[in-house]
């Protein structure tokens, strides 16, 4: 069942803008490599992985699909609004292509906005999808603080929303529509669910939550799968043994992680997707992927998973049907404006537990480990998700600006 308790609203008086803030992606030719360059500016990032990468969106004319869904769920946002009675202006700015955060918000304190909600496009906790928004946030307050803007501007940065049951629901819908697929195909005797988010570092992913837990990023990854598998009659695989029922009639599932880019020395979360499914080839005749970590289509998502692992899939006779991404939908903008009611009227926070004894909701300090966020949508603590050493993201000129 959710969990509900109520959160203090951040005071009296409602949001006055909405800004969806974004990972951002090339929509040109000409914006492919000075895009890829801001991304991985003091990452470490082989050359020749920056050539592979550019060539993926070049495939794809050099426009990323993340934009134009962005751009949906800002439409999505705006109907549900106003079906609730709400005349809020929704805004789009990106941390590493135009529309950069940064323009964006001064344009929305010119308009007279003052207290912004801010929609981070990341489900997780962790640097990279938690903390590094945090701190787009305060580099957005120093851009107006540098031009004599900042009086009165508050921006709060709503809740990560990894177990929010719209979240949940929408990737149910998603995997239930692809098993459906399937099983139209007549492949749907031996079928393995496949759960897949963007690795990271090992070494990241131990930094990611408080110091005395770690690992939240890849936690929270594999809680959101038990739940999702849950609802759809799946069981992971090392249950085995004591499946019954529908869990062993309907199968097993599996968490691995795709599109590293770090050097190979350096250890990341894994198994890769790819690898995964060549090593379990000879068990399944088909595979449901859920690309569970991306909210919308990434490069990642219609590159690595539509291209490459199609391919790899093609070569041992395994049917392949990838779900759809949860953010372009009319339920997920519910969701989002969810998120800014709980923060503005102290709504009952919304959340999905495990009901699997030995579930996720048994990892060792229970699910309030996972939480990753207080319900304001501030840090879980101080000094957590702690980045990696490395130059900002935008030392200097933007590049394209």
């Amino acid at each position: 069942m959710p969990e509900k308790h109520t959160i203090d609203p951040v005071d009296n008086h409602p949001f006055d803008g909405l800004l969806l803030l974004s990972f951002g992606g090339p929509e040109g030719h000409e914006d492919v490599r000075p895009f890829l360059e801001n991304v991985t500016r003091g990452r470490g990032i082989p050359p020749e992985r920056l050539d592979e990468v550019e060539e993926h969106y070049h495939h794809f004319g050099g426009v990323s699909p993340l934009n134009s869904l962005n751009r949906e769920i800002i439409d999505h946002v705006e109907q549900e609004l106003h079906t609730r009675g709400r005349d809020l202006p929704v805004f789009f700015g990106n941390r590493n292509w135009h529309p950069f955060a940064e323009d964006t918000v001064e344009q929305m304190v010119a308009a007279g906005h003052r207290r912004i909600a801010v929609f981070a496009t990341s489900a997780w906790g962790g640097y990279s999808g938690c903390r590094q928004y945090h701190e787009d946030i305060a580099r957005c307050m120093q851009h107006l603080e540098q031009r004599g803007l900042a009086e009165g501007v508050q921006m709060v940065k709503l809740r990560q929303f990894f177990d929010h049951p719209r979240y949940i629901d929408a990737m149910v819908d998603a995997v239930d529509e692809a098993l459906a697929k399937v099983r139209a195909h007549g492949r749907g005797d031996r079928i393995r669910l496949v759960f897949t988010a963007h690795s990271i570092p090992l070494s990241a992913d131990r930094s990611s939550g408080v110091d005395s837990d770690g690992a939240l990023y890849s936690s929270q990854i594999r809680y959101a799968s038990e739940l999702v598998a849950q609802r759809c009659g799946f069981s992971p695989i090392d249950d085995a043994a004591s499946a019954v029922g529908a869990h062993a009639a309907d199968g097993f599932y599996d968490v691995v992680w795709q599109s590293r880019s770090g050097p190979e020395h350096v250890p990341w979360l894994d198994p890769d997707v790819v690898d995964h499914i060549a090593a379990i080839h000879g068990d399944v005749d088909a595979a449901v992927v859920c690309p569970i970590g991306f909210v919308s289509d990434h490069i990642e998502v219609v590159w690595d998973l539509d291209s490459e692992l199609q391919q790899e899939a093609a070569d041992f006779d395994i049917d392949i049907v990838r779900t759809r991404t949860a953010g372009p939908t009319a339920d997920f903008a519910a969701m989002v404006v969810d998120l800014l009611e709980e923060l503005e009227c102290g709504a009952p926070v919304a959340r999905v537990d495990s009901t699997r004894p030995g579930g996720a909701s048994d990892v060792p300090g229970g699910v309030p480990a996972l939480r990753g966020c207080r319900a304001n949508g501030e840090p879980c603590a101080q000094g957590c998700c702690a980045p990696r050493k490395r130059p900002a993201a935008h030392g200097g000129a933007r590049p394209g600006a």
